[in-house]
C-alpha cells in the first residue's frame, strides 16, 4: 500500500526585523572593506562648572552606528571577524554610581538592547583593543577631533608595532572615518526621517508659541521660554542655542544673550529648533512685536521671502547645490537695487559680492544629527549634485546695520531671516517645516487670530 504524502504545515519562524542601527554598521563595514577596523569613541562628558556638567550629548557618528546613549563608550567593527563584527566597550553596572548619576546599560544590556555582538567593560580597553588592531591594514578613525584618544590610540598601535618581530601585523594605512561615513549619514533613511519630521513639528509649535506671546515690551529670554516650554513638553530638547533678537539684534547672526526688549515697531527674528533622539529640526522666522509690518519691513521681508521661493524652486534632484544660493543671490541683489540699498549694475553686484554688505552668509547647509551636518558640499571640486533623501536648510536673509548712514534711516536697524527644512525626493521636495506661517500676510494673520 503506497503511504500517502503529506505536506507539513509547520512555517519556520519569521526572521526579527533588523534594526536600522546593525544596518548602517553592515553598510560601513562593506565600504571599509575586510581588513579594515573602525573605532568610534564616546563624546565626553564636559564640566561646566567645578562638579557639574553640561547636558550630556552622545556622539553624532557612535549615535548613528547604535543608539548608545552613554559616555565612556567606545564602538570597534572588525569586518569578516568571526567572533562578532561589532564590538562595543562600555561602562559596567555599578550600584553605587547608579544611584547617583542613574541607570547603565552594562556590556550585557548593551548587546541585548543596542544588538552589538559583543560587549566589554570599557575599563579591559587596555588589554583588548590592541589585539583586534592587530591584522588589520586600516584604521578609520577620526584623528584630531578627541586628542587624549588619539594618543590612547597610537599607544595600541605602538603595542602591535613592537610586536613585528613575533609576527604581528600592524595596521599600515590610516584613514579619515568622515570619508565613508559622512556619506553614509547625508542620505536619510525612513527612520531618519520620521524623528525629523517630528522635531520640526515641535518646532514649528513651538514658533507659534512665540509668536502668540509677543507685544512690545516682552523680553527675548520670555520669547525664548516660550519656546523651549514647548521643546520640553513634547519630549524634546533645544538642537542649539536659541536666537531670538528684537529690533537691531536681529542683525547679529549668532546673537544668543537673549536679554533685550522687544519695542513697539520692533521686528523679533527667532532662530530656533527642537531635536528629537538626535536629529535637529532649525527654523528661522521674523515677525512683528505688535502684530504690523511696517512699510519698510515689509518689503524687505517680501524680497527675502521671494529669494526663499527661488532658491527652494533650484531644489530638485540633479541640481546643483550651488544653484540654490545663486538664485537666492540674484534674487536678494535685484530687490536691493530695486529698493535703493544697491546701486549699480545686477552682474556687477553679484560678481564683487556688493550684496554681502547686506547678506553675508550662504543659503542653507546639510542637517541631521548635527544642525550643520555632515557631508561634502564640493565633490572633485565641483558643487555637489542633489539627490534624494538629502535634507537641508533654505535660510536667506538681509540685515541693515542700524547705524548705516549711506541708507535710508527706515531700513536702519531690520535684521530678517527666513528659514525652512527641506528634503530632496524623486520629484517635489518636501518642506519639513511647512506648516508654520512664513508670508508677511501669514504672519500677521496668525498674529492677529492669536490675540483674538
Amino acid at each position: 500500500m503506497a503511504r500517502t504524502s503529506r505536506t507539513s504545515t509547520t512555517k519556520a519562524a519569521p526572521r526579527a526585523p533588523v534594526s536600522p542601527f546593525a544596518r548602517r554598521r553592515k553598510q560601513l563595514m562593506r565600504m571599509a572593506g575586510e581588513d579594515a577596523i573602525v573605532i568610534v569613541p564616546a563624546a565626553a562628558e564636559r564640566v561646566r562648572s567645578r562638579d557639574t556638567h553640561f547636558p550630556y550629548r552622545q556622539d553624532s557618528d557612535l549615535l548613528y552606528l547604535t543608539g548608545f546613549p552613554e559616555p565612556d563608550a567606545v564602538l570597534a567593527l572588525i569586518p569578516g571577524r568571526r567572533h562578532g563584527e561589532a564590538i562595543l566597550f562600555c561602562r559596567e553596572r555599578d550600584p553605587e554610581r547608579e544611584g547617583w548619576d542613574g541607570p547603565r546599560f552594562g556590556p550585557e544590556g548593551a548587546v541585548e538592547t543596542f544588538g552589538v555582538d559583543d560587549a566589554y567593560p570599557v575599563t579591559d580597553l587596555d588589554d583588548i583593543l590592541p589585539g583586534l588592531l592587530e591584522g588589520r591594514s586600516r584604521v578609520y578613525y577620526h584623528f584630531g577631533r578627541d586628542a587624549e584618544f588619539d594618543l590612547k590610540l597610537i599607544g595600541w598601535l605602538n603595542r602591535v608595532r613592537a610586536q613585528v618581530r613575533s609576527g604581528a601585523q600592524p595596521p599600515h594605512e590610516f584613514l579619515e572615518l568622515g570619508h565613508l561615513l559622512d556619506e553614509l549619514r547625508l542620505f536619510k533613511d525612513a527612520g531618519e526621517l520620521k524623528l525629523m519630521q517630528r522635531a520640526a513639528d515641535i518646532s514649528v509649535a513651538a514658533h507659534q508659541a512665540a509668536m502668540r506671546a509677543a507685544r512690545p515690551g516682552v523680553a527675548e529670554y520670555q520669547l525664548q521660554a516660550e519656546l523651549e516650554y514647548v521643546f520640553r513638553r513634547h519630549g524634546a530638547v533645544p538642537a542649539y542655542n536659541s536666537i531670538v533678537g528684537a529690533g537691531p539684534n536681529a542683525c547679529v547672526l549668532h546673537y544668543n544673550a537673549n536679554n533685550g526688549t522687544a519695542r513697539d515697531g520692533d521686528l523679533v527674528l527667532i532662530d530656533a529648533g527642537a531635536e528629537v533622539d538626535g536629529y535637529a529640526s532649525d527654523i528661522t522666522r521674523t515677525f512683528p512685536a505688535n502684530g504690523r509690518f511696517t512699510p519698510a519691513q515689509r518689503a524687505l521681508h517680501d524680497l527675502v521671502r521671494d529669494a526663499q521661493a527661488a532658491a527652494l524652486a533650484q531644489a530638485r534632484p540633479g541640481t546643483h547645490w550651488d544653484a540654490i544660493h545663486e538664485a537666492a543671490v540674484a534674487t536678494l541683489s535685484e530687490g536691493l537695487l530695486r529698493l535703493g540699498l544697491l546701486r549699480g549694475k545686477l552682474e556687477k553686484i553679484i560678481a564683487d559680492g556688493s550684496y554681502k554688505r547686506f547678506y553675508r552668509h550662504k543659503t542653507g547647509h546639510w542637517l541631521g544629527l548635527d544642525v550643520h551636518d555632515v557631508g561634502d558640499y564640493r565633490v572633485d571640486g565641483q558643487s555637489r549634485v542633489l539627490e534624494a533623501g538629502m535634507v537641508f536648510t533654505i535660510e536667506p536673509g538681509l540685515y541693515v546695520d542700524a547705524d548705516d548712514p549711506t541708507v535710508d534711516a527706515k531700513w536702519r536697524g531690520i535684521g530678517i531671516r527666513i528659514e525652512d527644512d527641506v528634503l530632496i525626493t524623486k520629484a517635489a521636495p518636501r518642506v519639513l517645516t511647512d506648516g508654520l506661517a512664513r508670508s508677511a500676510d501669514e504672519i500677521e494673520a496668525f498674529m492677529a487670530d492669536a490675540r483674538g
